[in-house]
């Protein structure tokens, strides 16, 4: 009997504990339900994956009105020039990290489309490019505005434990639209910073064995590896969109020769990043 009473003791501070604990979890108590959060699925991840860098194609004042109307939009705008408050350069959130914004459009990187669902979008004011005789001219970015986004990029990147692969230019996940944000782009820099992949030089030139990095591949084999990548490869694509994912690659990885010709230097870069960013899950 005083064992009996023992045990129903117990179980009844169990259940008071329990209790507790549920209670501390749940909503205010004119809530109308509740809601029984101690225990949590194992089978969850991040919704954030992606972080996609975009470049304006016109000024900040334009960019801003153009970002806030119901069109388009994006997570981040960083102005060319940011300005200081309390001697700390600003950047201008239009959309909460926890929301969607339409900056990426028709997209796919790894398998997924529609990035708009998982992805992180930063804006910076950049006029893009202008046509000349000879093609496009690409304008640079200002130190001071890549110093801001490589600090706020860093910290999305931890927030949402973000892969370095998985640190985009638009152009990447939308090669045969886009050309943002172009080879004037410092990805080694951020890379350099915990933003985003680069290849490994020693590993370039392992894989580049010797060969003239102008040297003509197999294109179709090119073409797997960036696949494997990351890059929408699609077995029906004409000659010209093979050269627009070949190209977009390159104004990321090789800016110095982004003409999408399939040669031995972008094969090496591709199978060094292959090794140095092995597939995921993600």
């Amino acid at each position: 009997m005083i064992g009996q009473c023992i045990r129903r003791g117990l179980l009844t501070a169990a259940l008071l504990m329990l209790a507790g604990c549920q209670h501390a979890s749940q909503q205010p108590d004119d809530a109308t339900f509740r809601l029984e959060t101690t225990r949590q699925a194992q089978g969850a991840d991040q919704r954030i994956r992606f972080l996609v860098i975009h470049y304006t194609a016109e000024d900040f004042h334009n960019a801003l009105t153009t970002l806030t109307d119901e069109h388009v939009s994006a997570h981040y705008l960083i102005p060319a020039q940011p300005p200081l408050e309390e001697g700390k350069p600003v950047a201008w959130q239009l959309v909460p990290e926890n929301m969607r914004a339409w900056h990426a459009g028709a997209s796919g990187w790894r398998g997924r489309t529609n990035l708009n669902d998982t992805s992180v979008g930063i804006e910076l004011e950049n006029k893009g490019y202008s046509h000349y005789l000879l093609g496009k001219k690409f304008y640079p970015f200002p130190p001071a505005q890549i110093d801001l986004l490589a600090n706020l990029s860093k910290e999305i990147v931890a927030r949402y434990q973000i892969e370095p692969r998985n640190v985009l230019g638009h152009s990447d996940i939308a090669p045969q639209r886009k050309d943002d944000p172009g080879p004037l782009f410092p990805w080694q820099e951020m890379a350099k910073r915990g933003v985003g992949a680069w290849p490994d030089a020693n590993l370039v030139k392992q894989y580049m064995a010797g060969r003239n990095p102008q040297q003509p591949v197999d294109q179709a084999h090119l073409l797997a590896l960036l696949k494997a990548y990351g890059y929408t490869v699609d077995e029906n694509m004409t000659p010209q969109q093979q050269k627009r994912v070949i190209a977009a690659f390159q104004m990321h990885f090789r800016q110095s020769d982004y003409r999408g010709n399939a040669d031995a230097q972008t094969e090496a870069i591709a199978q060094a990043l292959l090794q140095q960013f092995p597939d995921s899950n993600s």
